[in-house]
């Protein structure tokens, strides 16, 4: 007798399913106007739980440009980057990155995942230190167990446990601090100031992930530096997704030509990984075109997330501390935050609860994710729904 191949999940699935509350892997079928989607069984629904941040999925510049790539380059390359796989779509791609971050030089990978895993394990050997927020996506956590460095966590946006955290690194080993931009369950915002100001002192290196902070902070949505007036180099590796603002795949490191040079060799996300399809390079490409030549979407997509979560803190939710577009509504336990989504979900509301293990027990919550494709009516018809159905499940009193 073999014991099973797979452990136990970390949630229930079964219970999910069976009492109506799971509502995952839904299949979208089509892509309709203002935000909106038609799902597998269940119709026409706004989509509340998507990163299209500035609504760039489908614009018609960004479809030609995958288009005219499948034409010239066909669906795939001949290899890995490193021997057959680069086009010269890749390079243009890079030093497209490279200016938009105002950085010497940029690299592309296969995911975002693939991205952080791949650059911090192989930056950091043994005798390093990787210090690293305590809320911080899997794939940055990840790459840190992977690495040779030792490895400390303090506490979420926390600058004076950050600065203890620096003070107690022994040996003469590299230094990196690495935190999220936004944070994708609770919407805030990292204290870039005093961070790049404490690794300037403590001789460490900075490590900002910016998956869902590039076109959506900032005033013409460049991000984090911009947000907060700063320098371009106060930040020594940029990383960023392909797959989110950008409506393509893929992720990017942006940085010194040293630095980037140095993963071209050294990452083996990169060097093992399949290149970055044609047609989703020639999309990223464009989109970084239209970001710039497209402002209003930024302004439009600040006055919907604002505007939205005035309505939802009026009522009396409690949102953390969110400043941007992922607005998370907090429920309480999975059960209710569970209750709540499919509330909204028989109302024609694509959006989903996220409880524990993902997030802390009792802090469940609703995963709202704002557009700047939605339309205001969308955005009071959603917040209507949601605030009925926290009074009906009594979230709200």
């Amino acid at each position: 007798m073999r014991p099973p191949l797979t452990p136990d999940t970390m949630w229930d699935i079964d219970f999910y399913k069976e009492n109506g509350l799971y509502f995952y892997l839904e299949a979208t079928e089509e892509l309709l106007p203002n935000g909106r989607v038609r799902v597998q069984n269940y119709g026409e629904m706004i989509m509340l739980g998507g990163y299209s941040y500035l609504g760039l999925i489908g614009h018609p510049q960004i479809n030609a440009a995958a288009q005219a790539a499948v034409t010239k380059y066909g669906t795939g390359t001949y290899g890995v980057r490193l021997l057959a796989g680069t086009l010269d779509l890749h390079n243009q791609l890079e030093e497209r990155i490279a200016r938009f971050k105002q950085a010497e030089a940029a690299v592309t990978f296969s995911s975002g995942y693939v991205t952080n895993l791949a650059t911090i394990s192989c930056l950091l050997r043994r005798g390093d230190t990787v210090i690293c927020d305590k809320l911080n996506h899997a794939s940055i956590v990840d790459g840190c167990l992977l690495a040779q460095a030792k490895f400390v966590r303090f506490r979420h946006n926390d600058m004076d446990h950050l600065e203890r955290r620096l003070r107690e690194v022994e040996g003469n080993g590299r230094i990196l601090v690495v935190a999220d931009a936004v944070f994708s369950m609770d919407g805030d915002i990292i204290d870039l100031p005093t961070m790049s100001r404490l690794c300037r002192q403590y001789g460490a290196y900075l490590m900002i992930d910016e998956a869902h902070s590039v076109g959506v902070i900032g005033e013409t949505g460049h991000g984090i530096e911009e947000h907060f007036g700063m320098p371009p180099d106060c930040i020594d590796i940029k990383m960023g997704t392909l797959s989110k603002t950008i409506p393509s795949a893929g992720g990017y490191i942006a940085g010194s030509e040293q630095l980037i040079t140095f993963l071209k060799h050294e990452a083996r996300g990169f060097i093992f990984s399949a290149a970055v399809p044609p047609a989703s390079a020639a999309a990223a490409k464009a989109a970084f075109d239209v970001i710039e030549a497209e402002p209003e979407r930024i302004q439009k997509l600040q006055d919907n997330y604002n505007h939205f979560s005035d309505r939802l803190r009026q009522a009396g939710f409690d949102l953390l501390y969110t400043e941007t577009a992922i607005v998370p509504v907090i429920c309480g336990s999975s059960e209710r935050g569970t209750a709540l989504a499919r509330y909204c979900q028989d109302r024609g509301i694509f959006v989903q609860a996220v409880g524990a293990p993902v997030v802390p027990e009792g802090l469940a919550r609703l995963r709202a994710c704002v557009s700047a494709a939605h339309t205001v009516e969308d955005i009071d018809y959603c917040a209507d729904v949601i605030i009925e159905g926290g009074y009906e499940l009594g979230i709200l009193h």
